[in-house]
């Protein structure tokens, strides 16, 4: 019994201890939190948060839900829900990183903001071969052009409730939460609102505009993201069966081959993509096994295959074309996948994703084929690492000819971004591959809309790029949204360029350059194009500082280049809804925001809550 006893005792000193413990840092957290202002302030903070991850994961999960309740950094069901998913991978990357050192400088400039982001790493991509002296020159034969229609940014909320309060305090709204309050001051209509993600009704409506204006289109191209913006609810099981229903919906609603990519929402927890070699019982494999049953009836049985070995990686050629589509899985570059700062080490290709792309482009060289790239987070974006955004470049610089156009999602916005030869000499000549992004379907940020192309047949370059969308402040909308055409690039900018553009001129880098170079000097076609970003939905001004890195934006499809400094202090860039500069997407964007990030954000603001 004595020795019973004084197992208990021991044990119950042990958990008092470890409570005290976690109190201490909590509060130590809290007092580096609320000064943190600079890049030094930042690591200084992670000592005690790096010391409560190694407490454990329960200890972190619970230290830092508290603070976020606290502060009322969110709702304590969104505080919970969050740590809960994104607090042992959090913990998991903090334990292993030396602070002060490249990664922990890395992890301060993605989540708080506090530090710019290191010097690249130095590495060069291995090819086959090089770069043939004569490449195969693709010109068009005047030909009738072929259509393709890209989707991206879907985010449908398949738990949307009619007449629900509109008007709320969770990151996502429209729907019946236990918190609701009784009286509803801004009802949910029955196809959306700006306040919240998509029902399947405005999914429903698009896919028929999509079939008005696109159904003799020759196939879509899906640029990722089904899943909505309830990060702090979602499990394994609700996203396959969100995955599953978008691609019968798109089997059931469309008659065209659809090329889909992954999207950083498409998983559980949002943008958790382990690399292979990291050791953990967290896996995503089970959302390419979804992803390749589903894609296998429009891609066929090899590229569902690569689907599974490659993390969501695949080629295929559509029929009829001698062009090699090549979706990519875009999220092993990305910030906010948190298990991507497990190591001191900079790996400079998690998962092969790279090697995939350069066996791909090489077999399509070698065969005489055309290439589109295809994924969700364009690499000149302020959140992919600045690393992988400079090796990708290399691959599309050795590639350019090969390449004739890049598709990418994510953003939210109807925006381009050219690859140039020489950054250092930004000009028509050298810029040699453009990247193409789509707005979304989900109205957190702009009107619903999706774009078609006009393809040549011999070139395989974008002669024509077309948006579609449906206005949500028509006083019709709630009752039937009505989808027009919003705008054509060529008919829009192709005047405007000099030399203007002639019948088989495509819209291809040179081109958007020299657009570039109109929209630095004509006010009127650069507050259009601001304009046409969001659709014509929460403009505002674009000037100054703004206008500049606005284009100097569009000139940088590798994040190096972009504009998109961190500086000291709290400017989250992507998460920041005050910005007034287009090209950083607001909070309501599909970034997964840190909540990190707002804890941090809400201590400044609040630093008497403790």
């Amino acid at each position: 019994m004595f020795t019973l006893m004084r197992g208990v005792s021991l044990l119950f000193t042990a958990l008092t201890l470890s409570a005290v413990a976690r109190a201490d840092l909590i509060s130590e957290i809290v007092t580096a939190l609320e000064s943190a202002v600079e890049c030094g302030a930042c690591n200084a903070a992670l000592v005690p948060i790096q010391a409560l991850a190694h407490l454990g994961n329960n200890a972190f999960v619970s230290g830092f839900t508290s603070i976020c309740e606290l502060v009322g950094a969110q709702d304590n069901d969104v505080c919970a829900g969050e740590l809960s998913r994104t607090g042992p991978i959090l913990a998991h990357s903090i334990r292993k990183f030396s602070i002060g050192g490249t990664t922990s400088q890395k992890f301060c400039n993605a989540v708080f903001g506090l530090c710019q982001e290191p010097s690249i790493t130095p590495f060069s991509v291995p090819f086959p071969s090089p770069a043939p002296t004569n490449p195969k020159k693709w010109v068009s034969k005047g030909n009738a052009p072929f259509q393709v229609v890209q989707l991206s940014d879907a985010h449908i909320d398949t738990q949307y409730v009619v007449g629900s309060n509109a008007n709320c305090t969770k990151p996502i709204c429209c729907r019946t939460f236990a918190d609701s309050p009784a009286t509803t001051t801004d009802p949910a209509g029955p196809f959306g609102n700006s306040k919240c993600d998509p029902p399947v009704d405005l999914a429903t409506s698009m896919l028929s505009a999509v079939k008005q204006f696109g159904g003799g289109a020759k196939f879509m191209i899906f640029t990722g993201d089904v899943e909505d913006g309830d990060t702090w609810l979602v499990d394994q099981s609700l996203v396959t069966s969100d995955l599953q229903s978008f691609d019968s919906m798109l089997a059931s609603s469309l008659n065209m081959p659809v090329f889909p990519s992954i999207g950083n929402h498409d998983a559980a927890p949002v943008n958790s993509f382990p690399r292979n070699i990291t050791h953990t019982t967290i896996s995503s494999q089970w959302v390419f096994d979804t992803l390749s049953a589903g894609w296998e009836r429009w891609i066929g049985s090899a590229a569902a295959a690569q689907v599974d070995t490659n993390s969501g990686s695949y080629a295929a050629v559509p029929s009829g074309t001698n062009l090699r589509i090549i979706a990519i899985n875009t999220l092993f570059w990305y910030k906010q996948n948190f298990w991507l700062y497990d190591t001191d080490t900079q790996v400079p290709d998690p998962n092969g994703v790279l090697a995939f792309m350069v066996d791909q482009l090489q077999a399509a060289e070698d065969a005489g084929q055309r290439a589109w790239i295809i994924g969700h987070i364009p690499a000149g974006k302020s959140d992919v690492f600045h690393d992988q955004s400079n090796y990708y470049d290399q691959v599309i610089q050795r590639y350019k000819n090969t390449i004739a156009a890049q598709f990418f999602g994510h953003s939210h916005k109807d925006q381009f971004e050219i690859a140039y030869s020489d950054y250092t000499n930004q000009n028509a000549v050298t810029a040699d591959s453009i990247s193409f992004i789509a707005p979304a379907l989900t109205p957190t940020s702009g009107n619903p809309a999706f774009k078609i192309y006009d393809i040549d047949p011999d070139t395989y370059e974008v002669m024509d790029s077309k948006v579609y969308f449906t206005n949500i402040s028509s006083p019709t909308f709630q009752n039937s949204p009505t989808w027009d055409l919003y705008y054509s690039a060529r008919a829009a900018y192709g005047p405007l360029v000099n030399p203007a553009l002639q019948p088989t001129d495509s819209l291809n880098a040179s081109f958007w350059h020299r657009l570039t170079e109109v929209f630095s000097t004509n006010d009127t076609a650069f507050f259009e194009y601001n304009e046409r970003i969001s659709r014509g939905a929460g403009v505002s001004a674009c000037t100054g500082t703004c206008r500049t890195n606005t284009i100097c934006d569009m000139r940088a499809a590798r994040a190096e280049n972009s504009c998109d400094v961190v500086t000291p202090g709290l400017h989250f860039k992507k998460r920041d809804s005050t910005s007034n500069n287009p090209e950083v997407a607001p909070d309501t964007a599909c970034g997964g925001a840190s909540v990190f990030a707002k804890i941090l954000t809400a201590l400044q603001s609040n630093s008497t809550a403790f």
